[in-house]
């Protein structure tokens, strides 16, 4: 990997965590970038979303391995191409209260870039061949069925798909991300070498280190018509993070960053 997409790489991804801290501390400038202004849980998904992009790119950066470019690419090219797509159709009915043009105009860019990174780093090999391990494998599957039924379900503006009341809007942006998180697993289960699947591991981990301690406390306040809601998507996050957990860092044959 050249030195500058090196750089580029690390600094996009501290780029991202600094905005999932800045969304998880409900800083204004930044929740201003945001057309569809939320209630705190919006934000701190916003944030969760924003720390399990940034994780990866951050790790892909400084480890060098460019193969693994491809599989985030895709998920941000979908989930930015989703978001453009329903911002451009809501432009004409001025429901924004922030302005959209520009957010639905870097959506674009941001795709477009994307794709462009897919399609070249698709076909580069991976440092280690070694296949994924059969666990992490079928869990992937699992989440795959997950991420597009809870995708799908948000698109659709359908309720109690999360565990607090969304707007149409935020419902239908949240089911993009979901959507884009799917062909992210998807990818790593059509390549599943080892190198391929810790991008995503390293992601989900991020994503729930920042969702937990919020969920838990929402127990207390939940709307009870949303309960159901709160229980599944807790246990999703913490069997996600204790699979994650066990894949990089305690299996000796496999932990992050061990030499082949």
């Amino acid at each position: 990997m050249k030195p500058a997409l090196r750089v580029a790489l690390v600094a996009s991804g501290v780029m991202s965590l600094l905005g999932a801290l800045a969304f998880f501390l409900q800083w204004p400038p930044v929740l201003a970038l945001w057309p569809w202004p939320g209630g705190r849980l919006s934000n701190v998904f916003i944030a969760s979303i924003l720390a399990a992009a940034g994780l990866p790119v951050l790790w892909i950066g400084v480890a060098a391995e460019a193969a693994a470019i491809a599989g985030g690419a895709l998920n941000f090219a979908v989930m930015y191409g989703g978001m453009a797509l329903l911002s451009f159709l809501r432009l004409g009915e001025g429901k924004a209260t922030r302005p959209l043009l520009p957010f639905a105009l870097a959506c674009v860019v941001l795709a477009l870039v994307c794709m462009a990174m897919f399609r070249w780093s698709r076909r580069l090999p991976f440092s280690d061949p070694r296949p994924a391990p059969s666990m992490v494998r079928a869990a992937f599957v699992a989440f795959v069925l997950i991420l597009v039924s809870a995708g799908g379900a948000l698109l659709l503006a359908a309720p109690a798909v999360f565990p607090w009341r969304l707007s149409a809007p935020e419902s239908q942006l949240f089911g993009c991300v979901f959507i884009g998180a799917a062909c992210y697993f998807g990818y790593a289960l059509a390549k599943p070498q080892w190198k391929n699947v810790q991008g995503p591991l390293l992601g989900f981990l991020a994503y729930d280190a920042v969702l937990i301690a919020p969920f838990a406390a929402h127990f207390g306040k939940v709307d009870p018509a949303l309960r159901l809601s709160l229980m599944v998507y807790t246990s999703v996050i913490v069997l996600s993070a204790l699979l994650a957990l066990h894949a990089l860092f305690t299996q000796k044959a496999w932990r992050i960053g061990r030499k082949r």
